[in-house]
């Protein structure tokens, strides 16, 4: 018999380097998403819902367990220097207050979206973090806990698309919770907002759900 192949750990290997951005990231003091004072930085953010929509319930329940340490996040973003998309990297990260506009802006989506959201029932985590590492950080976030609005319902983090970009269908994140004006200019879904409540039950009864938050193996359980 063959002893299965031991594989040394290496502490600067891509992976490594990123669950060490990603378990800062869930170590992070929790804010109120509905109230939050600014601040300066770019980096990746968590969000995270507590409240009672009942399509929601299997990631709401443990995230209420304590409110203090919410565990499933809904959506996981980023927030780069200005200027990065444009190959124009090594910004200072304290120089840019992106992590608290990209915040600010989700909240007001939320707001917009009163009928069926509370803003009151969502926090956040947040990283100030050098842009070398926020991609690999959002990317792990985003593998180990498949956030719903990232990967499943679509339209969160859009932005108005502006005048004569409205071709496009309405997100499903909108039909599922209306609201936001600049939706409504955009072309209607064929799915009901019934429809896609179904949807994200099945897809959450078959995704699995990390227990465990963290990323390191001597993190707090």
């Amino acid at each position: 018999m063959t002893s299965a192949e031991i594989i040394p750990f290496n502490p600067l290997d891509k992976k490594s380097l990123g669950a060490s951005v990603a378990e800062a990231l869930v170590s992070q003091p929790v804010h109120s998403l509905a109230s939050l004072n600014s601040f300066m930085g770019t980096g990746i953010y968590a969000i995270y819902y507590h409240g009672d929509f009942e399509p929601y319930s299997p990631i709401a329940e443990p995230n209420k367990k304590d409110l203090r340490f919410p565990t499933i996040p809904i959506y996981v973003g980023k927030a780069v220097p200005q200027g990065a998309r444009k190959g124009k990297v090594m910004a200072d990260p304290t120089r840019s207050k992106a992590l608290f506009t990209r915040l600010s802006e989700h909240a007001d989506s939320v707001r917009a979206a009163s009928s069926t959201l509370s803003v009151g029932d969502f926090s956040c985590r947040y990283l100030v973090v050098d842009e070398i590492w926020i991609s690999l950080g959002e990317s792990l976030m985003i593998t180990k806990f498949s956030p719903l609005w990232n990967l499943f319902l679509d339209g969160f983090g859009n932005h108005d698309p502006g005048n004569g970009r409205y071709q496009g269908f309405q997100p499903r994140w909108d039909v599922i919770h209306p609201g936001r004006q600049w939706a409504t200019k955009c072309k209607p879904r064929l799915e009901s907002a019934e429809e896609i409540a179904r949807d994200i039950r099945t897809h959450l009864r078959v995704i699995n759900i990390p227990e465990n938050p963290h990323f390191l193996g001597n993190a707090p359980p």
